[in-house]
């Protein structure tokens, strides 16, 4: 290592790795990584630590328990086969959404070298990923009625919008429309109908502790909140899972970890999960994937609409504007999006009522 190489403090380190700082600290503790002092004796990492750093992500990436991740690093392959035979498994499932594309590319081609134009639809249709659910509705208020339309759910897809936009509407009419889907509200706190769950599913309590060891080797806190989430997020059956502000009554640190676990076991097949949220943790707009999608419910009640995760795309600033630190929205708690009476105001159900507090709105 040479001496002008640049070491990064712990904030910085986590950043660029993907993780907590409380992982970082957790990978510390058990002897993965030993991060180097400066002269006042603050934590510093530099190439060979974010080196080591990055292998230890990957591992984890592939599911191996920081124990198995430690096997491995020392040499030690125990523990490599299923993880391997699990990330085989979401490779070939995205492969078969990639040949079901490629087939519509090369038909589209055929027909346009035989002189037949195709259509917007059909260009849109070929170039979204596969997707084996759609769901068309009416919109209910705030809306005025307008049909709403998903033709490729992907397996991850953020409802975001600030409060008042109607985004808990949104997302309570998805679990009614998608056949086989549950929704899962606020009242995780506490944890007394998950943990009757898990006593009647000795499968789903396997599959709860599990994904609760990951989560808690990556920096997460135990919660009831957490526990209850898993509950819901793990049972078997659901065709799609709808959540209601995940990360309510979760910290910064398990946001990041539950997130890393939700995209290492998402694959291009899964059932598809509808998060909402306003939590930059939750949604990182620098990490949003191709089997990821944000749908936006803007401030004047517009219809919601798909918001490509880049700078400049349409809606991308209100996007990020949601998605403010949680010192941010602290002071804007309270503000509510609404239309004001004479432009289009308020009808339907609600209308007329005294504003609710921001806090039993979204």
């Amino acid at each position: 290592m040479t001496l002008s190489a640049r070491f990064l403090n712990p904030s910085e380190a986590a950043r660029r790795l993907g993780v907590s700082t409380k992982a970082l600290r957790l990978y510390e503790q058990r002897g993965l990584l030993a991060p180097a002092r400066n002269a006042a004796g603050w934590r510093s990492y530099g190439p060979d630590h974010m080196a080591r750093g990055t292998d230890i992500v990957a591992l984890r990436t592939l599911g191996l328990s920081l124990a198995q991740v430690a096997r491995v690093l020392n040499g030690d392959a125990d523990g490599l086969a299923p993880a391997l035979a699990a990330h085989q498994a979401l490779l070939e499932g995205r492969t078969r959404e990639l040949e079901v594309a490629i087939d519509k590319v090369r038909k589209l081609r055929a027909d346009l070298a035989a002189g037949q134009t195709p259509s917007v639809g059909e260009l849109t249709r070929a170039l979204a990923p596969a997707a084996a659910l759609q769901v068309e509705f009416e919109l209910p208020w705030p809306w005025g009625g307008e049909r709403f339309a998903l033709r490729d759910i992907r397996p991850l897809n953020y409802i975001v919008g600030p409060l008042g936009s109607g985004k808990t509407r949104l997302a309570l009419r998805l679990a009614q429309e998608i056949p086989g889907a549950v929704f899962i509200g606020l009242d995780r706190s506490s944890n007394g109908g998950a943990t009757a769950n898990l006593e009647a599913d000795p499968a789903l309590r396997l599959r709860v502790d599990r994904a609760l060891a990951w989560l808690l080797e990556d920096g997460a806190t135990a919660s009831d909140a957490l526990l209850a989430l898993l509950t819901g997020l793990e049972a078997e059956g659901p065709t799609a899972v709808v959540v209601d502000l995940i990360e309510q009554g979760l910290d910064q640190a398990t946001q990041q970890a539950l997130m890393a676990h939700l995209r290492r076991s998402s694959g291009a097949e899964g059932r598809p999960l509808f998060l909402l949220t306003r939590s930059c943790a939750v949604l990182d707009l620098a990490a949003v994937g191709a089997h990821e999608s944000i749908i936006l419910c803007p401030a004047n009640h517009s219809p919601p609409t798909r918001v490509a995760p880049y700078a400049g795309a349409p809606g991308y600033e209100a996007v990020a504007t949601c998605l403010a630190s949680p010192e941010v929205r602290a002071r804007t708690q309270g503000v509510i999006a609404w239309l004001p009476g004479g432009q289009g105001g308020p009808s339907g159900p609600g209308a007329g009522r005294a504003p609710q507090p921001a806090s039993a709105r979204a």
